[in-house]
């Protein structure tokens, strides 16, 4: 499986982005996709994440803000990301998960300026 993502940039305070995630290969069996970020000096931390039967899952931090979603595609996941905070800088990753391994693309900067 490999990932690729987009979508990062530099933004203002309040503004909004959007990520997106394509995954390609052996895409079957993927049971959850999702993002990650990992700020300087932090651990890298889940953002959000869809797993199977259509459930999601949010970081308490980024709840009624960020949007996970699925493309029409099915190998392509968004993350909507609104009223953005200086504390969402970081470098995000997408991951997905299948048949036990786990798969991760190569990072994506966001920097939110306050």
């Amino acid at each position: 499986v490999q990932l690729q993502a987009s979508g990062g940039g530099l933004v203002q305070a309040g503004g909004s982005l959007r990520l997106s995630c394509t995954a390609s290969g052996s895409i079957s069996s993927i049971n959850a996709m999702g993002w990650y970020r990992q700020a300087p000096g932090e651990q890298r931390e889940l953002v959000a994440a869809l797993t199977g039967g259509d459930n999601t899952l949010y970081a308490d931090s980024v709840k009624g803000r960020f949007t996970i979603s699925l493309g029409n595609a099915k190998n392509t996941v968004f993350l909507q990301m609104n009223s953005l905070k200086s504390e969402d800088t970081a470098v995000y990753y997408c991951h997905a998960m299948r048949l036990m391994r786990e798969y991760w693309g190569q990072g994506t900067l966001v920097t939110v300026s306050s």
